[in-house]
This record gives C-alpha cells, sequence and structure tokens, in this order.
C-alpha cells in the first residue's frame, strides 16, 4: 500500500514545531477580501442520470482494474467534455494509477493454541485477514500473540505501546481508535473525544509492520471503530487494491486482519487475561506490551493480479493566473462485488458512496463553465481506490499533474445523502486553516450557522482524498451540510444517517432510489461550488492555522525549500 501513513508520528511532530517553522517562512501578506460570488445553479436531472448510471449493476460496484472501472472512467470523460471541461493531464483526461489486486483464496481460518484446548476461529464470521504483500502465498504458523495497547509509537508525545518488546515474528494485538476516545471533551493527549491519526486502523497496520510484526489484528467494537462488523467483513471479502510498489510490498506485514470482539474475549480469557482490566491499563501513559502466552497460525492463497487503474482530470483554465489551481475532488471508486446479502445480490453499488460526490464534481464543473472562467484555473480531480485507503489522491498528490506549491487550496466531496436542505454546516476536523473566513463568508450568504461536528471519535478528517493533499500542506474543505435538517431538524438527519451506517454503507443496499429527495445534494453543491469559486477568484493564498500539523509542510512548499 502508498505510504498513506506518512502524517503519522511525523506529522505530529510538525505541530510541535510548527510555530518555529512558521517564524522563517515567508510573512503572508494580509488577508485580502473574500469574493462575492453568485451561484450558477446545479442541474438536479444531470445529478439524478449520473448517480442512476454509475451505480447501476452494469456497473458492478465500480472497482478498480475491471470492466467496472472501464465503464466509469468512460462515462465521466463523456460527461466531463459535455460540462465543457478541457483534458487535464496534458492533453489527457486521466492519469495512470499502477495497481495490484490481491484476493484471499482458500482460508484456512485462524488456529490459537497454548490454552486448554485448540481455538479455531472461521473466516468471515469470527476474523478478516489479507497481506499487503505479492506474494502467491500466505503462511503464518505458530507466531506469539501480543497485546500491544492502542498500538501507537508517538515519541513527540512520549508514548510507546511497543516499548521494551521485539515483534520479529509475533502478531500484535491491537484496539481501534486512540487512548482518549471514551472522553467527552476534546481535551487530551491525544486530543480527547477527536481521533487523532493514530487511532486509524491503517496507521496500525504500518507501525506493525514497522515493528517488524509478522501480523497485525485490530479487535473489533462498534462504537470506537465507528461501524459494526458487517461494515469490515463486507469490506475485506473479495479483492483488495494497492499501489504498485518497487519491493511488492515486503516491509508489510504477512497479514493484517480484524478479529470480532467476542473472539477476542475468548483469546483473552485462554491466555487467562481480563481484557477489560487490559484496555483501560492500555489508556494509561507508560503501558506496556504483554505476551499472552498463545500462538496463533493462519494461511490462505493471494490470486494476484497487476494493472492499471485511473483518476480522471477535467480542467477549466483560468483568465488571471491560469498557473495557480482550485481544486475540486472526489473518488468514483466503490467495492465492486462483496459479500451477498440474504437475496443474492453481490453487488456493493455505492450509490451514496460515492456517486452522489461523483455527479457533483461534473454538475459543480459544468456550473462553472456556464459561469464563465475564473481567475485561476479549477481542476476537477475524479479519482480511484478510496475505499482501498485513499490510494488514487495519494497517487495525485506523490504524482501531481498541477505543482502542489501552486495549488491554493480545494473542496473534497463524498457521500452526500439524500435529504432536506439543513440550516447549518458541519467542518470536519475542525477549524485548521484560513479556509475558515471562506466558509464564514458562504455560510452568511446562504444564512447557515456551523454546528459542531458530529462523532468526532470516527475521525473522519483522515477517512475521504482530501487527507492526502492536507498532509503535504494543501488546505483542504471538508465541510458537508450539518444535521439540523428543515424540517424535522436533528432527528430527521439522524434517522437517515442512522440506517444508513447501520444498513446501507458498503453493503448492496446503496443502491439508487428514483424517490430520493434531492434538495439537500442540491444545497451540499450550491455551497461547493461557492467555496471553491471564492478560492479561483481571489489571490490570497490561504495558509493552515500556525499550530496546526499541516503548516510547517505548507510554508516549506509555498517557499520553495
Amino acid at each position: 500500500m502508498m505510504k498513506i501513513n506518512e502524517v503519522s508520528a511525523v506529522s505530529y511532530r510538525l505541530s510541535v514545531i510548527a510555530l518555529a517553522l512558521a517564524l522563517s517562512a515567508p510573512v503572508a501578506a494580509k488577508p485580502l477580501p473574500v469574493p462575492n460570488v453568485t451561484p450558477v445553479p446545479i442541474e438536479q436531472r444531470g445529478l439524478e442520470d449520473m448517480v442512476r448510471t454509475l451505480s447501476s449493476d452494469a456497473y458492478e460496484g465500480r472497482a478498480p482494474s475491471t470492466a467496472g472501472e472501464d465503464k466509469t472512467v468512460a462515462y465521466l470523460i463523456e460527461r466531463f467534455k459535455a460540462a465543457g471541461l478541457q483534458p487535464g493531464n496534458n492533453g489527457s483526461w486521466t492519469q495512470e494509477v499502477p495497481t495490484v489486486e490481491i484476493t484471499a483464496q482458500n482460508q484456512a481460518g485462524l488456529a490459537v493454541t497454548g490454552g486448554k484446548q485448540t481455538m479455531l476461529f472461521a473466516p468471515g464470521k469470527d476474523f478478516v485477514a489479507g497481506s499487503y504483500r505479492v506474494a502467491p502465498q500466505t503462511a503464518v504458523s505458530d507466531a506469539e500473540l501480543v497485546f500491544v495497547g492502542f498500538g501507537i509509537n508517538a515519541p513527540e508525545l512520549g508514548w510507546n505501546d511497543y516499548a521494551g518488546i521485539d515483534m520479529k515474528g509475533k502478531i500484535a494485538v491491537i484496539l481501534v481508535n486512540d487512548p482518549d476516545y471514551e472522553t467527552a471533551t476534546e481535551q487530551g493527549l491525544f486530543k480527547g473525544r477527536r481521533m487523532t491519526y493514530y487511532g486509524r486502523w491503517t496507521y496500525k497496520f504500518e507501525e506493525a509492520a514497522r515493528q517488524g510484526a509478522a501480523g497485525a489484528l485490530v479487535v473489533h467494537d462498534t462504537f470506537p471503530a465507528a461501524y459494526g462488523w458487517n461494515v469490515v467483513e463486507s469490506s475485506w471479502t473479495g479483492a483488495q487494491y494497492f499501489v504498485q510498489k518497487p519491493n511488492d510490498a515486503m516491509d508489510q506485514t504477512q497479514f493484517n486482519g480484524w478479529i470480532q470482539g467476542d473472539a477476542a474475549q475468548q483469546i483473552f480469557s485462554a491466555a487467562g487475561q481480563n481484557l477489560t482490566a487490559l484496555v483501560a491499563a492500555a489508556k494509561q501513559k507508560g503501558f506496556k506490551p504483554v505476551p499472552l502466552g498463545l500462538k496463533a497460525s493462519t494461511r490462505f492463497d493471494n490470486q494476484i493480479r497487476k494493472a492499471m487503474s485511473h483518476n480522471v482530470i477535467g480542467i477549466l483554465p483560468g483568465k488571471k493566473r491560469a498557473d495557480e489551481y482550485v481544486l475540486y475532488t472526489a473518488h468514483w471508486d466503490h467495492l465492486g462485488r462483496c459479500k451477498a446479502d440474504a437475496h443474492g445480490d453481490d453487488i456493493c453499488n455505492g450509490a451514496v458512496d460515492n456517486a452522489t460526490g461523483t455527479a457533483l464534481l461534473a454538475g459543480i464543473a459544468q456550473a462553472n463553465v456556464k459561469a464563465g472562467a475564473a481567475d485561476r484555473s479549477q481542476v476537477f480531480l475524479a479519482v480511484t481506490l478510496e475505499e482501498s485507503g485513499l490510494l488514487g489522491s495519494e497517487y495525485y498528490a506523490q504524482n501531481p499533474v498541477y505543482p502542489l506549491a501552486r495549488t491554493v487550496g480545494g473542496v473534497n466531496m463524498d457521500a452526500i445523502a439524500p435529504g432536506s436542505p439543513a440550516k447549518d454546516v458541519q467542518v470536519t476536523g475542525g477549524d485548521k486553516n484560513e479556509l475558515t473566513r471562506y466558509l464564514k463568508a458562504t455560510m452568511a450568504a446562504m444564512k447557515l450557522y456551523e454546528s459542531p461536528e458530529d462523532h468526532v471519535e470516527r475521525g473522519h478528517y483522515y477517512r475521504s482524498d482530501h487527507f492526502s493533499l492536507a498532509k503535504r500542506g494543501v488546505p483542504m474543505f471538508a465541510v458537508g451540510r450539518g444535521g439540523d435538517w428543515v424540517p424535522g431538524g436533528k432527528a430527521a438527519s439522524d434517522a437517515v444517517a442512522g440506517k444508513y451506517v447501520k444498513e446501507d454503507y458498503h453493503q448492496p443496499s446503496d443502491q439508487f432510489d428514483g424517490k430520493w429527495d434531492w434538495s439537500g445534494i442540491l444545497q451540499e453543491g450550491e455551497l461547493y461550488y461557492r467555496l471553491g469559486r471564492q478560492l479561483a477568484m481571489t489571490s490570497d493564498w490561504p495558509n493552515w492555522h500556525p499550530t496546526d500539523e499541516f503548516r510547517a509542510v505548507r510554508d516549506k512548499s509555498r517557499s520553495g525549500k
């Protein structure tokens, strides 16, 4: 997998030294007034047509490097052309993203020995596992199980869950989220209730690899994970996609996976340990890893296919400063075929996630063309492999078509819920940069207020494509309409969101419905149009706040050093 976790320890060190570095960076000019923007209406019919098409069974769930991708990319190019964009990659509509598809087969289950009797846990029902390594077979035999708390190594915080142990050949058993997740406020070493990147499972797997572990198992718990076991199972069923690496990812663990909470309880009980007590201990600074005195084995074959996926890029060149860029991003991919539901439907269509955002990408492009070229160039980037760990946006960020130092900022759109418009706006990740001025101006124009972010413990800031750009210094909007819906208020939005997360997220039931209320989606479309258009019509260069973890990266990028 690409190094989407580069922000981990490095990023948090940057937050500590950001002020010092900022002092040596070029002094920013006084912020300019936010330009007024008159929105051009986004066509609902075009959005409906796109979501209906992209989420149809004919597109087979839009899995990368499949026939579903071929149809999706061709369709997006068609819609970008129709919107009036120009090819965005030196005359081409696409950017190639070299991928490897790995499908685990013939899984033998997870056998745990060393207790009173051998325990065997079934694939899917009790645990899921896969390998990042491009190898025909994965086999781990009699590897010691070690409980490593939250699996965090944060030197700048004086925290190391791996202190004093050599993990070579061992399997790390890891808790999801980070130590502060049950805190009511955002005060704490790990930002309290608000998840830090250390809480993301992607970080935990890469840290286990850095520690030399043979395998890593995250213990599932619905609240700190933010989703049920059904989401874990469907997401890890079938082909898994990664960006090709020169070393075939041999620096990663042999396998990574998740284990059901009840199964984990059985393992800890067999080890003579109390999981509840160990969880409490793991939340305290100075925790040391606990060998469980048990060994685990698992094996499976890997069906490997190397292929090429694609980001789709269109551009509306600027009329005054064409070498300055504003990004709009949305991921076009979904899971493809996944675990079948009770009716035998095994296509995860991804209507909300993210045919909606992809449709808005084209709709906003069309609206901007109708409004006429802005002062700065506007780039419309539909990325692949988001569901596999933000890999399409990560690849673009590592191989930018347009220099990141010349990219002013951007707007990301992901999973736009159908339903009513709202009175409020929510900001994912909190107030991190000077884009806040632009958001406030837009909120005033649209008569909206800002409400606190729901479920800050879920770490949404690190779970969508804006993150790939943000961690390289590009200020990105991660905002959306809030939960105070008109009509119905919070109760109405909670009901829709609750049903979606519980029943439809990453399931075959995430399908287009001709009865959708599009008014809320159109409201978000106007919000995103205004935000991006404002950035494209100013000569201002908004930056991260001086104490933000990404400020130093941006200062270095913009200084040319």
